[in-house]
Formats: structure tokens, sequence, C-alpha cells
């Protein structure tokens, strides 16, 4: 493996990650290109039962990308048109966008201020008679507090999604997330801790008669070539990318168990430093796809870090309620955590890339800004 540029830590290296397990993904490569199959076909359905295998559940559905599969999985499960969904304020507008795009209406809800996932106490108050559903973002690797949440959709009769686009393998009390809610779906973007070589994702679940759903759907309605009982889209899975993600998936068990180390080594290097780490619950396997700490510095910490040679990131600058596309809602002036707390959220680079002394760099640094704020 070639030396990397030493001035740098870099926030995500996937040319490091692809020279690292080079041989699996070009002989994966190969194998697409001799068998010519190009769209779905044996390798995805491969990577669909190894991936259902890996998360513990009975069925994997492969789809384009990862915001298709919210948007699937919310038609499988025929809520009432114009009904709401609760949504945490604080994620990628994906989670959002795909309910107003079914044809359902968002409602914001709060975060927990530890673990930044959806808090059931907030969802509870936002219940009324036209919610059909809630949203469970298991944001930057951490699982929500799903046995809370469950709890209030048996009481009030709603349907349950996992958004596990940042949480491959993570775990709720020993339970892989991605079969606990009625439908869960995945994101395999190229920088997800189980990435792909360009868009894809997946919807899994418990339920077979959802299952079946969600597969025809994403292929134009049918379950063979003609044959189609209602209208679908289009949605299926490149061979190249399920050979790709096949390739990666045994490797993704150490390059998580590295994620987690590294957390609990910036916990020891950062904890004196004025900021707010993030916490894991002792009931969850938080697999760190973000390692995300929290400064009303936040700006000038960022800033420092570059000029320091320390990449950085953000997640998310603005939360949802506040964007332009929600305006309409009127929740941007609620007193909401996620509404103040998305100028003051740093993502600190975390993964597999990194190497020894790095985190020591970013200590430095982190210590150095401190220093020079306080003189």
């Amino acid at each position: 493996m070639p030396p990397r540029d030493e001035t740098m830590v870099r926030f995500l290296d996937l040319r490091r990650q692809y020279e690292s397990i080079q041989g699996d993904v070009d002989a994966a490569i190969r194998a697409v290109l001799a068998d010519t199959a190009f769209v779905s076909g044996p390798h995805v359905r491969r990577f669909e039962e190894e991936f259902a295998a890996y998360q513990r559940v009975a069925h994997c559905v492969a789809m384009a990308n990862g915001t298709d599969a919210i948007e699937i999985a919310l038609e499988a499960l025929d809520l009432p048109p114009g009904s709401e969904v609760i949504v945490p304020a604080n994620s990628f507008i994906a989670s959002s966008e795909a309910v107003t795009r079914s044809g359902l209406r968002v409602v914001f809800a709060d975060c927990d201020p530890a673990t930044y996932t959806l808090s059931p106490a907030d969802v509870e108050r936002r219940i009324t008679p036209s919610t059909s559903a809630i949203m469970a973002v298991h944001l930057y690797g951490h699982p929500c507090d799903m046995d809370a949440l469950l709890a209030l959709a048996a009481r009030h009769g709603l349907r349950v999604i996992e958004d596990c686009a940042q949480a491959h393998g993570a775990e709720y009390k020993g339970r892989r997330v991605g079969g606990i809610g009625d439908l869960a779906t995945f994101s395999f973007y190229p920088g997800k801790n189980l990435g792909a070589y360009g868009d894809a994702g997946a919807v899994t679940t418990n339920d077979a008669a959802l299952a079946k759903r969600c597969r025809m759907i994403a292929n134009h309605g049918r379950v063979a070539k003609y044959d189609h009982e209602f209208e679908g889209r289009n949605s299926r899975m490149d061979g190249l990318q399920g050979a790709i993600l096949s390739a990666k998936l045994p490797h993704l068990d150490g390059w998580l168990d590295t994620r987690i180390a590294l957390a609990d080594e910036y916990r020891r290097v950062l904890g004196d430093a004025d900021l707010v780490l993030p916490a894991a619950e002792p009931w969850a396997r938080h697999v760190y796809h973000l390692f995300v700490v929290r400064t009303p510095e936040r700006d000038a910490l960022q800033r420092w870090l570059g000029e320091q040679g320390v990449e950085t990131g953000i997640h998310y600058p603005i939360a949802l309620p506040k964007l332009k596309a929600y305006e309409y809602l009127g929740q941007a002036a609620e007193p909401m955590f996620a509404n103040g707390a998305d100028s003051q959220l740093l993502s600190l680079p975390i993964g597999e890339h990194l190497e020894p002394g790095d985190l020591a760099a970013v200590a430095r640094a982190v210590e150095g800004f401190f220093a020079h704020a306080a003189a």
C-alpha cells in the first residue's frame, strides 16, 4: 500500500480501503464481467442472502439506492394517503423527503441529546389520530431506543420503519438493527461503513409478504418477466455493486471493531477537552459511522483543525425543520435540541484508514485550539 500524505489526517480514504482488499474486489468485478450479469442477477441474489444472514433477518431486497429503499418501504406499508410519519429532526433529508414524495406528511420530532437518536418522549407528544408511522433513524451508528418506540407504535397502531443507512452491524440489546421494526432500509453509498462503488440500497424485513411487495415495487410491479400485477418502478441493484458488496462484507466486522476501538481511544485522549463526546448506551453496539463531538466553538475549531492538517465533516449543518424545503411545516422555531445543536456538531475522522498516531495528532490539535482560545 503506497504511503499517504503524512501532513493530513483524512476524514475518509476509500482508496486506501480498496487497496487493502484489492484482490477480493477485482475478482468480484471480473466475475460479473465474465457472467455479463449487470442488472440484478446471481451476484445481487448472493449479496441479498449474505446480507440477510449478516443482519440476522429473514429477507433482504436489494435496490438501486437508499432513498429508493425508504420510498419503497413506505409504499409497501400502504399507509393512508396524507397521513403523518414522525421523523427525527436531525438526519439527512432522504429520511424526510421519502415521506413527502410518497404522499405522506412529515412531522419532525426531537432527538436525545446524548445519542442524537429519536426521542421516544418527543415522539409520543407528537402522535395524533393522523399519525401512521414512526421512522427510527439509527443516526451515526447508534441504535434508537427501539423498545420504547415499539411500545408507542403498539399502543397507537403505528408502523415502524428503521432507517439503517449509518448502522450496518449495529445492535440493540443484542439484536441487529434491520429486523426490529416492520421494515428497515439501508444505504450502501460509498462512504458508508459498508459501501458500494456507486449508489446501492436495500430493504430488510422478517415479513415475507412485505418483502415480496418491496421486490415487486422495485421491479416494475412484477414477479415474472412481463407479468405485472401493478405499476411499480425501476430500482434494481447493479450486478457490479452486488458483487463488490459481497466482497467487502466479510471485512465489515473487522472494520467495525476498528471504529469501536478508535471511539474508545478518542474518549481517552479527548477526555479533558472542552467537548461533548458521543455517548454509547450500555445496551447498544454503536458502530460509529461518524464520531460526532459538540461545542459552541464548532466553526472556529473546524477551521483550526483544517489548518493543522485534520479533515473534519459536519453532519448535519442545518436541522431538517430549518431547511427551506420544510418552511411550510412551521417547526423551525420550535425549541428542539436538534434546532440548536446543528451549529455545534463536528465529525472527527474515524475509520480503518487511520494509522497509529492519528488520534494523538487530532487530540494535540484539539488541545492546541482550546489553549490558544484561552490565551
